[in-house]
């Protein structure tokens, strides 16, 4: 068969590109090497539309074991021998498509990725989106996704101590399902994802391989159309309790000293882990495909090239040592074989029963390889004139107390702000007796470090409205939240992973959502010293009426060197004093309650200043470590009467507050301004509590004081908390039953 431009573009492939590829390879490709140019310069593998601006983010310096990207997630120092290993990626399009299974591989893959660097996982979390929950379509997705990321990451067992879900019509076609993982390792211990040394054996192991997921890594490089449920072969199947038994035969066989570098098959498959593994070490591979064990009958070269089967890895050992890799995964009774070795010319060599089926180089398959690199046309998005245009004055301001109660019924019931149970209950969040969480709640969850004296505290944050109304803002206040999270819960915030969901690049208002998003969080991250690890870039989300808010999600992690230092978010007993950390401001800018109650779609973000909110987060450090503070939750979504609320809910304890400024009041208790905390203190350290924070010069305010059960807002009884926190718990579960 005579190989056309047609056929390059069917694949994915533009003309230009399939011009490349006769020039990088001296003549026209044939069919399976076509396909596998096909799956590697897709943007998913290459980043070819967005790796220009990825590499002005921080990344190098701070507690960095490996450079940003160099390994299959990020390395950093704990301290004592010992590293924290942990990246997030994104599973859209697949869950999309197929809820379920969408949502498990995704879960299964970035365990990989932890697992494949030597670290066991000890933590996942994950960051959702779905469109409005009064649609069938987005109640059918979630609850498919919810039981996905369930059923994998309970059977895999490791506990989901952390996450976010939210709610917003941009998402309706295009739900977003990033997830994390977190591990630790010993230092002395981690593998590389490198191959290298002339006639070293090439092992595949783990499951068999089928044609589930074929042309996965191209199918997340487009848009989501009505047609797409055709692709739904581009869906991986997985199994958790096969990756359980990976996982362990994975790091029993690093015990042997007989690997010499490892990588997971995760987007493209084998021809992906072969590559990568081959260009990383300046080394070829000849490998025969017929030795890969299947599952299915007559699979062909580019079949087996493009699956995306799961649980599987791709493993280098060294000569010699063959037999060491064999009996630990014979052992586990898992699939290992034998399908080639490592050659020293840089090509790789595809055989069938002996016939060359493929040859190409892989420094020019690969990311900062030959892999094309694009610099796309960006321009300011038209709708950025309707948010500076808008004036918080045309909003008439809430006159008096039963106004303000009624707008805090509301809010705590939307499904943005309520309690999450319908989605938590379904995740095992207590696998491994770690987490932390179960009775004293924070803003970051923190997870014991087993065996190495520290806790982590992780987290997971981005408000996409935000990111919408600003994105250079909105990103820098995506970073500004996780470290604030983690430094509310005693911890140090040390580093980034980040998963940057946008829609089509080659829409010029996209692509400057993404520029300019890049480029807060690399202000932010600078800022904080979180230098970001890796991550991933996940473009074309789409919906029928345009592309979906843009969602530049971190993920973050912080150390505790003495879990001590562990700060819990919910009021301690009543008596305790009530104290705002950081200033009141007259805004309601991109808020839940102007967004939701008042149907304003376009408004500036929230007040921000970078500089504010590093002085706040290292005086809560301060605090904190000082032992001043009982307890610390910061301002979010639905301003500071849902915080104060939140802060009451563990131990049914009320608050006593009074509105003390000149603002507006639904500036005052419901806007989203940044850089502030709520702490309560115990009434005896109240007054030596208030003299440090003035010889600081520290802005702050008393708000009131905690009380048994009762809630009272500027004089006036609210009722019981136990009240409020029933239609905080109920809210979803009813708005569910109710459509």
């Amino acid at each position: 068969m005579e190989i056309t431009v047609q056929h390059a573009e069917e694949l994915r492939l533009t003309a230009e590109e399939f011009e490349l590829i006769k020039q990088k390879l001296g003549r026209t490709p044939n069919f399976t090497e076509l396909c596998i140019f096909s799956a590697m310069w897709s943007e998913h593998c290459s980043y070819k539309n967005s790796i220009k601006w990825l590499k002005t983010l921080p990344r190098e310096g701070g507690r960095m074991l490996v450079a940003a990207g160099e390994e299959n997630a990020g390395l950093m120092d704990m301290g004592d021998g010992y590293g924290v290993v942990f990246k997030i990626e994104s599973h859209n399009h697949p869950s999309a498509i197929e809820p379920f299974q969408g949502a498990a591989t995704g879960v299964g893959g970035i365990q990989r990725d932890i697992f494949t660097m030597g670290a066991r996982p000890i933590a996942s979390l994950n960051s959702l989106r779905f469109g409005n929950l009064k649609d069938k379509k987005t109640q059918r997705l979630m609850a498919g996704i919810v039981h996905g990321i369930g059923h994998y990451g309970n059977c895999f067992g490791v506990p989901t101590v952390a996450g976010e879900v939210y709610f917003e019509d941009c998402y309706h076609t295009n739900p977003l399902v990033n997830a994390m993982s977190v591990g630790i390792v010993d230092t002395k211990r981690t593998v590389s994802a490198t191959a290298e040394g002339k006639g070293n054996p090439i092992f595949f192991v783990g499951s068999a391989t089928g044609k589930d997921g074929i042309g996965g890594a191209s199918f997340a490089s487009a848009n989501i159309t009505e047609e797409s449920t055709e692709e739904l072969p581009a869906v991986q199947v997985g199994d958790p309790f096969q990756e359980k038994k990976l996982l362990e035969a994975c790091l029993e066989v690093l015990q042997t000293d007989a690997v010499v570098g490892m990588q997971d098959m995760g987007a493209a498959g084998i021809i992906c882990s072969t590559a990568e593994m081959s260009a990383k070490g300046g080394v070829g591979m000849h490998i025969d495909l017929e030795k890969v064990p299947t599952r299915q009958k007559n699979m062909k070269a580019w079949e087996l090239l493009l699956s995306e089967s799961q649980e599987r890895m791709l493993l280098v050992a060294h000569k010699g040592k063959e037999n060491q890799v064999l009996e630990v995964f014979e052992k586990w009774d898992l699939p290992c074989s034998e399908i080639g070795y490592v050659t020293d010319d840089g090509q790789l060599r595809f055989y069938m029963n002996g016939q060359l089926e493929a040859e190409v180089p892989a420094e020019e398959l690969v990311l900062g390889g030959g892999a094309p690199q694009y610099d796309r046309a960006y321009s300011r998005p038209a709708y950025l004139d309707k948010v500076e245009a808008f004036d918080q004055n045309t909003v008439a301001d809430l006159t008096d107390n039963a106004a303000i109660k009624v707008a805090a019924e509301n809010l705590i019931q939307l499904p943005n702000i309520a309690n999450k149970r319908w989605v938590t209950v379904q995740y095992d969040s207590m696998v491994g007796t770690a987490n932390t969480q179960t009775n004293a709640p924070s803003d970051a969850a923190v997870v014991l470090a087993k065996g190495t004296g520290k806790a982590l505290a992780v987290t997971t944050d981005c408000n996409s409205r935000y990111v919408y109304a600003d994105p250079f803002v909105g990103a820098e206040i995506a970073v500004a939240e996780a470290a604030r999270n983690i430094i509310c819960s005693g911890g140090e915030p040390i580093g980034v992973t980040n998963c940057l969901n946008f829609g089509n690049p080659y829409n010029p208002e996209v692509y400057y959502q993404f520029v300019k998003a890049v480029q807060g969080m690399g202000e932010a991250c600078r800022k904080f010293n979180t230098p970001v690890t890796g991550g991933n870039v996940s473009f074309y989300n789409q919906n029928p009426t345009g592309p979906v808010y843009p969602t530049p999600t971190i993920g973050m992690v912080g150390i505790l060197d003495d879990i001590n230092n562990k700060m819990s978010l919910d009021y301690k007993k009543a008596g305790d004093a009530i104290y705002l950390i950081g200033e009141s401001k007259d805004d309601i800018g991109s808020s839940e309650y102007l967004h939701k109650l008042h149907k304003v779609e376009h408004s500036r973000v929230p007040a921000f200043d970078l500089e504010e909110e590093y002085n706040i987060q290292q005086l809560i450090a301060e605090l904190i470590k000082a032992g001043q503070i009982s307890s610390a939750h910061d301002i979010s979504e639905g301003g500071l009467m849902i915080t104060l609320l939140e802060k009451g809910f563990n131990r049914n304890l009320g608050f006593d507050v009074r509105n003390q400024t000149q603002v507006r009041q639904d500036a005052f208790w419901f806007g989203e301004a940044q850089s502030r905390v709520v702490v309560s203190v115990p009434a005896d350290g109240a007054s030596a509590f208030e003299s440090g924070l003035k010889a600081k010069g520290a802005a702050f305010s008393k708000l009131g004081t905690v009380t048994s059960g009762e809630l009272v807002v500027d004089g006036i009884n609210w009722g019981t908390i136990t009240a409020w926190k029933d239609k905080y718990d109920t809210a979803i579960e009813n708005l569910i039953a109710e459509n």
